[in-house]
Parts: structure tokens; sequence; C-alpha cells
């Protein structure tokens, strides 16, 4: 008799603001379907679930859906599990399987992690990020609701209406005084929005922001203070490989805000995006991580410099985003990697999170994750004895990808991967 079938089960976490249950505003646009083709194409029999989570519940509780999705829809316990989270669904995975952690669950957390294989973390804040800080005070939490309802918004409707987009621009341009801002002109710019949405989605979009103001433990726990108690206590599990996608936005200035072009709602979305950048610059130098030689040849390459303390997505810090080998590395803002960038050409077009001038395109989309599934490939050909970091370079598999890139999609030659052995 033959050995029976495997197959490699992929689970896709969402980060905060995790809008997985919002009908038809898909947090992993497109990723799933070209995941999938990706594959495919390498030989990987594989199925992908998207992880239904809390907005900005704790690590600990999130952790435990990871784990509770993987039970309930594992076909058995001899498939491969990878894991892939985004901001800080990256974070989710890393607890979920950590060595001997403790989390409020019956499920038997051991058996489930033993089958894991590869973490990939996309835009992960390990370090943490300062734009954290600034959301867990209480002025930051009124900012916290209006700009979950600005995200789910524009990428439901394309763009933000002026009528709304010009206030919101004004008040977000104050945020460094933290002064005259007024919560009542929130509060209608708020009621705006909504009734812009359906009867039945503007009650799930009510839903999801109510879960999201009940319940904020994540942001203090995605601190640099939050994130240096959580790597003191989270080790990596032996025998999992542990990659890292890494994002870095424009610096607001003058180049960004001419690729914004001449629309003026481009132009206030990206003084939206100058504001959040300027809070997420702030990474103070002493909790900047120790990068190998390797990690550091990786960002040098990708960027052309290594990128500073201020350099960001416009949400996580790109040195805090380091963790493991760095799978790929392009300049992107945070939701870009994701499928939330501009394709107006599409059917149905792609929106853009905010205006922040990056340029990525669909060739940098699929570079980004054709290297994610090869990285997931490549990793069955051998059983890994100790994490990878942690083995001599000459033990470690080399990455053989189907289409390499640079930081702006450049693709290079094409190389085949062999079959992935059933």
């Amino acid at each position: 008799m033959g050995r029976p079938s495997v197959t490699h089960r992929i689970y896709l976490v969402p980060g905060f603001f995790g809008f997985a249950n919002l009908g038809e505003l898909r947090y992993f646009t497109h990723v799933r379907e070209f995941l999938a083709q990706c594959c495919e194409g390498l030989g990987l029999p594989a199925e992908i679930e998207v992880v239904k989570t809390y907005p900005t519940s704790s690590l600990p509780r999130r952790a435990t859906r990871v784990l509770e999705t993987i039970a309930a829809t594992a076909r058995s316990g001899n498939d491969p599990v990878h894991l892939i989270g985004h901001s800080s669904g990256g974070l989710d995975v890393r607890l979920a399987i950590a060595p001997n952690v403790s989390l409020r669950t019956d499920l038997n957390v051991e058996r489930l992690a033993r089958s894991i294989r590869t973490v990939v973390t996309v835009a992960t804040p390990h370090h943490g990020t300062p734009l954290a800080s600034f959301f867990a005070s209480l002025l930051g939490q009124q900012f916290l609701q209006v700009l979950a309802l600005i995200t789910v918004y524009v990428l439901r409707f394309g763009k933000l209406p002026m009528s709304v987009l010009l206030p919101i621009a004004a008040v977000f341009a104050r945020l460094d005084e933290r002064v005259g801002v007024n919560s009542a002109l929130l509060d209608q710019l708020f009621g705006q929005l909504l009734e812009n949405f359906s009867t039945e989605r503007r009650r799930a979009v009510q839903a999801f922001l109510s879960e999201v103001g009940k319940d904020q433990a994540l942001v203090a726990q995605l601190t640099p203070e939050g994130m240096d108690l959580f790597n003191a206590s989270t080790r990596d599990r032996p025998g999992v490989r542990y990659g890292c996608v890494l994002t870095r936005g424009h610096t607001p200035g003058m180049r960004s805000t001419l690729s914004a072009g001449l629309d003026p709602a481009a132009q206030l979305s990206h003084m939206v995006y100058h504001a959040i950048y300027r809070l997420a610059a702030r990474l103070p130098r002493a909790r900047t991580p120790e990068l190998t030689r390797d990690q550091a040849r990786a960002l040098r390459r990708a960027f052309g410099t290594m990128p500073g303390n201020a350099a960001n997505d416009g949400v996580i810090p790109t040195l805090s985003q380091v963790w493991g080998d760095v799978v790929h590395a392009t300049q992107a803002d945070h939701l870009d990697v994701i499928g939330h960038f501009s394709d107006p050409t599409h059917r149905p077009p792609h929106y853009d999170w905010l205006s922040s001038g990056s340029g990525f395109t669909r060739q940098r989309f699929e570079a980004l994750w054709n290297d994610v599934a090869c990285y997931i490939a490549v990793g069955q050909h051998a059983v890994a004895k100790a994490p990878l970091r942690e083995r001599p370079a000459s033990e470690r598999p080399r990455l053989v990808q189907v289409r390499r890139a640079d930081s702006a999609g450049r693709p290079a030659a094409r190389r085949r991967l062999p079959p992935v052995p059933k």
C-alpha cells in the first residue's frame, strides 16, 4: 500500500483590526487565492484557512483562537501545519506554539504545536510599535475607533467623502499637539461615515467597532515595553522554521506627496498617513533589535541601505519586524502586503488603505507571496533539528525561489523548485 497523502495546512492569521468576519470585506484580499496558486505550482498540496480572530483582544486570547481553529479544521494530526501572521497576528502564532505556554483552553496545546512546521510573520511588531503607546492613552482610544472605521470604510467604498476627510485630516495633523481635539466633532464624523453603509452592513460594522471598544488589551501589549516582556517569556519552538516579511513605507515628504497625485482626497488621505507615520517613527534606539549578519545583509540588499529607527510602514517600525530568516523585504505600507493597494484596473477594483505613496503593485504583491510559498515548500525537504537561526550557515537549507524580486518588485530569472515529496 502507498503512503497516505499529506495535505499541508496553511493558516492566515489577521492582525490588529482583524476584520475577517465582515462579509465581503476580506482581510487577506487575494492572498488566499494567489498563495494557493503558488503552492500548486510548487507541487505542495495545501488547504488554506483564515483565522477569525478577535480585533483588539489580548495576545493570549487571540493565540487560543489560533489553536482552536487548527483543532477544528485539521484533517488529522499527521498533516504539516504552517502559520502566517500579519501584524500582531504574527505574535499570536509565536505565542500559540511557544514551548510550555499556558493558555486558558482545554485543548492539548503541545499536541497541536507539534504539527507546526513553519511560522512566517508579515510586518509584525516583534519589538513593539510606538503607535501602540499613543493608542493606549485616553485620547488615543478615541482615535483608535476613528481609524478602525476609516479602514473599514475606505476598503469598502474606495475613499472617504471630502466632507468627512477634510476635518479628519485636520484632526490627525494635530496629533502631536494632543490638544484642541473636539470629541463632539469626532462623534459627528463617526456617525456620518456609518450612515453610508446599508442597514445590515452598518449593524455588522457597529458590532465590530463595539468589540474594538470593549476589549483593547492588545494595545498595551504591543508597546515596545510590552514586547520586551513578551520576548523575555516567549521562546521559539525547536524544529520550527521562523521567517519574516519586512515592510518600509516612504518617509512622508515631497516625494510621497507628489506620488499621491492631484486628487484632493488622496492628498488629505496622505496627511492622515503622515500623522501616523510620525508616531510610529518614535522607536527608542534602546529598543532596536540586534540583527544577525544574514538579517542585516538581507535588509541592505532589499532597501539599498540599512533602515534607521524611524523607518516604518505607517504602523510598525521596519526594524521591529525582524524575526528569524528574512523571507522578503519590500517598499510598502502596512496593508499593501495583504492586498489592500490601489489597482483600479482589477475587477472588482483594489482600494488602497491610505495614500502612502509606496507605489506598491500587483507585481510586488505576487513576488512577495511567491517567496512566502517557496519558504514553506523548501522547508519540507529536510527535517529541522533546531531553530533555523541557531544552526550554522552551512547547515541551513538554501531558499531556491521560483521568482526573485528586489524591493521595487522587479523580477529576475525564474527558477524551478523540485516538487515536494508526498
